[in-house]
């Protein structure tokens, strides 16, 4: 016993190596940044990932988790104002493209850039949706080649058909002009990427709002109230959650009306 004290004795004197003690404290700083971002401090949060680029510590995961962050600043904002938005969007792209540029291999990475990219899309107009289309798919293709188990995958996927869905009217009254592939999307598949997302993740709001308003469109309002319902038991995760918290609350409300009137 004496021996094996003395050992550890030893052992615990010698100097911590320089490599080892600068992945322990930039290990921490990554930690505390993840923890910030959870506890819904953004501003925290990216102070704490810049202080890991300004040391040159850059990662994939690094960028992705800022692609991340900037979306959900923007996501926050208001919808009215857009140009409020629009800053964040594109430095979510710039970060998601950096992620992927570093480590092609990472999953969250194409994640992210592709949500980053369908975001910016969604809020400039049918045309760049067009123009973004391809990519998008293919970044979202290629997170789930690398993780079928990604949740926020499967929801962006589901966006991105629902969206596809509906933008056959764009090219119609562009009397067929437009240069390109139109891209292919359905609604049934939509709704399929939103049930899988929501069983990889139960807990997050999105993946049921977004499945709500599939069902609206398609005028299945019990479906679309039961998925509100089950939304609005789930917790804040991000700022933009409040904001669709107050949208589902008056979704329900509305539909709960217009079935009761029936």
């Amino acid at each position: 016993m004496t021996t094996f004290l003395t050992a550890l004795l030893l052992m615990l004197s010698q100097p911590v190596d320089g490599n080892t003690a600068s992945k322990s404290n930039e290990n921490s700083v990554i930690d505390a940044a993840d923890q910030a971002f959870k506890s819904l401090h953004y501003e925290k949060a990216d102070s704490l990932y810049n202080v890991m680029i300004q040391d040159g510590k850059e990662s994939a995961a690094l960028y992705w988790k800022l692609a991340r962050l900037n979306i959900s600043v923007a996501e926050a904002i208001p919808p009215a104002e857009r140009e409020k938005r629009m800053p964040w969007y594109s430095k979510a792209v710039d970060y998601g493209r950096k992620a992927v540029q570093l480590d092609d291999s990472n999953a969250s990475a194409h994640t992210w850039l592709a949500a980053a990219l369908a975001l910016k899309a969604d809020r400039i107009g049918a045309k760049e949706k067009l123009n973004r289309a391809a990519e998008i798919k293919r970044e979202l293709d290629r997170a789930l080649e690398l993780n079928p188990n990604d949740d926020v995958a499967w929801s962006m996927l589901g966006s991105y058909n629902f969206e596809v869905s509906k933008i056959g009217w764009f090219n119609r009254f562009m009397g067929g002009t437009f240069v390109g592939q139109m891209p292919k999307g359905s609604r049934e598949e939509a709704e399929k990427n939103f049930k899988k997302a929501i069983s990889l993740n139960p807990r997050v709001i999105r993946h049921y709002h977004e499945l709500a308003l599939l069902y609206i469109e398609e005028d299945r309002k019990q479906e679309a109230l039961n998925a509100l319902r089950m939304a609005a038991t789930k917790p804040v995760l991000m700022k933009s959650d409040a904001r669709r918290l107050n949208e589902i609350r008056r979704l329900i409300t509305r539909l709960s009306k217009e079935l009761e009137g029936k």
